[in-house]
This record gives structure tokens, sequence and C-alpha cells, in this order.
């Protein structure tokens, strides 16, 4: 019997949502060694001897912070801050996992969303209790866009680095083909006002190797063929666009990683363009968890081009909604394992 993404009501334990926020499994092995730097642009190689003495700072924190003052206290410990600043492509989020891998247990890794969401799911002080333990927070992706959010996580971080805990931040720049320039880090800093002087930007600089036109979207899928396909793909899931976008309304975003837990290929039919933009929202935060599963995705109606409108992507969330249309052409371009007829 076919699955469905809809009949799929996942609960996520608060211990889990923290648990589950590690990098990507792209982001696996890699390190500060298997960076490799342009040698036609040294910032890169300053950024990662940068990095690499920023964890090696972080893992002496973590030490200090456990040993005791003579009157058996431990001693009061201010985290430190670094915020790598570059164009897209330039190995950033590379660098980012590569400090996460390096410091000590307990530690956190997420895009700028998924702190978001977690914030949301857990509750303020709940999650700064969960986090404040950390040896370090990776934040990939800062986004600026929404200051309801920029202050929430301002905010968060105050708390956190009060108590110890190290952040690490990357820019969040366009992934599409508008070619709007680096995220400066001027504007990181001022937003996060009181918290500008514990960071230091570091310039990652490189040829923005994405920054080019999108790849032209696969023609739909025919309807019946779409259902053929889902159902010659062992561990696949087919829906309606219409239901699964409904049915995200019902889950908070911080489940949709478990939403898709071990689906091979997700199969959507009847494809349209989104006129809401809390449906948006939701899809841009799906296609980001479908991109870090690496699950393919197939669908019939309209091109993944299309899914948002031109007044959307006119609009203040463009960033967020042409990475997701980025993020689905490519998954659009994976090929699930079939059933061998």
């Amino acid at each position: 019997m076919q699955q469905r993404l809809v009949d799929r009501h996942p609960e996520v334990p608060a211990d889990q949502l923290v648990a589950q926020m590690v990098p990507p499994p792209t982001f696996d092995e890699v390190s500060f060694a298997s960076y490799i730097p342009d040698p036609k642009e040294p910032s890169q190689a300053a950024a990662v001897r940068k990095a690499e003495d920023f964890a090696d700072r972080v893992t002496k924190l973590r030490k200090a912070a456990s040993k005791k003052s003579l009157f058996g206290k431990k001693k009061p410990v201010t985290g430190i801050g670094l915020y790598l600043d570059g164009g897209f492509g330039v190995g950033k989020t590379h660098l980012l996992a590569s400090i996460f891998h390096s410091v000590p247990e307990p530690k956190t890794f997420g895009t700028f969303g998924e702190l978001t969401n977690l914030v949301g799911a857990l509750g303020f002080n709940n999650a700064v209790e969960r986090l404040s333990g950390n040896s370090v927070l990776c934040i990939d992706e800062f986004e600026l866009d929404d200051p309801g959010d920029t202050m929430l996580v301002s905010r968060l971080l105050s708390e956190l680095t009060a108590r110890g805990v190290s952040v690490v931040a990357t820019s969040n720049t366009l992934p599409g083909q508008l070619g709007e320039g680096r995220f400066a880090a001027q504007d990181f800093l001022r937003e996060i006002k009181k918290l500008g002087s514990l960071f230091e930007p570091i310039r990652v600089d490189g040829p923005d190797y994405r920054h080019r036109d999108l790849p032209p979207a696969p023609e739909p899928t025919a309807p019946d063929l779409l259902a053929e396909k889902a159902a010659a793909t062992p561990g696949s899931t087919l829906d309606d666009f219409d239901a699964l976008t409904k049915h995200l309304s019902t889950l908070h975003p911080s489940r949709y990683n478990a939403l898709i837990q071990d689906v091979s290929a997700v199969f959507i039919s009847g494809v349209h363009p989104v006129t809401d933009q809390a449906v948006a929202l939701r899809v841009v935060v799906l296609a980001d968890r479908l991109y870090d599963a690496g699950t393919p995705v197939t669908v019939s109606g309209a091109k993944l081009d299309q899914i948002f409108t031109q007044e959307m992507l006119d609009g203040g969330y463009r960033k967020k909604y042409l990475r997701a249309i980025s993020r689905l052409l490519a998954l659009s371009r994976f090929e699930a394992p079939a059933t061998a007829s």
C-alpha cells in the first residue's frame, strides 16, 4: 500500500528535538584538514586558521568552566563568538561543521530557521536551559529578514553566552540567480546590537560559484506516471499538494524532520503556485528538511520553479523562496531506486 506523508503524525520529545540538531549528512565527515583553500583567495586559508583557533579556545573555555574555585563554585565563564562572512559556496558551512566536530559535547548545530523553530517548540526559557550546557552553538545561514526572529535569537544568544556557551554563525546569502552580493558583517553586528562586541567577523572570499541562473525546471510528470513511479519505489510517499500543505499546518516545523524520516523519495501530485505566505513558508521548511536528507522529489502539475508567485519572489522573503526553489530543483534530479520489473 502506498505511503502518504499526510498519514504521519510524528511526536518528537524535547530531548530529541535538541539531539537532532547536528550537521546535515553531507558534512558528517568534514574537517579543517579537508577544507582545500583556493590559493588565489588568501582569506580562505586565514579563515581556516581562525576557525581552528576558535575551536581550540572553545575547548579551553569548556575546561575552565568545569574547574571550581577555592569555595567550591564553578568559575563564571563568558562564551566567545565568531562570524563567518562570505559569499555563497565558499565553504562557510564546511568550516562551521568542522568547528562543531572539533569541540566537546554537548553542542548544537542548526540553521537560523531550525533554531527559531526549536525555541518555538520548547518555549524560550526551556530552550535556554537545554542549550546552556553547550560548549558551542553553531548557526548556519543567519537571517535578518524577520525582525521578530532576529530579536528573539539575539536575546537567546545573550542568555547563552552569559552562561559560557560560545557561538559561531555564518551569513545568509542568495542561493539563486540574482547575485545580490554578500550578506554584510556590519548588518549582522548592528542587528545583534549589544552582542556585536562578542563576535569576531572573518571574511571568506571566493567566487560565488552558485550565484548563477537557476537550472531549468524539469517538466512535471504526468499524474498516472507519477503514481506508477511512486508504486515502484520502495519506501516512497505520494501526496496531493493541497492535502500535504494542509497537513503541514497541523505540525510544528520542528517535526518536519521526523515527518520525512526513512522516506526514500517524495512524490507530490497537483503542484500549483502558492499564494498564501504562511503556506509558502512551510513549504520552504519542508524543502530544507528534504534537502538535508537528500530525499528525491518528483511532482505533477506545475513546474517547481513556479511554486511561488512572482509577488512572493519580489517580497521580503525572496531569499528563502529562491533557496527553496534551488533545493527542490536539485532534489528533482535525484533518482530513487525503483523495484525491478
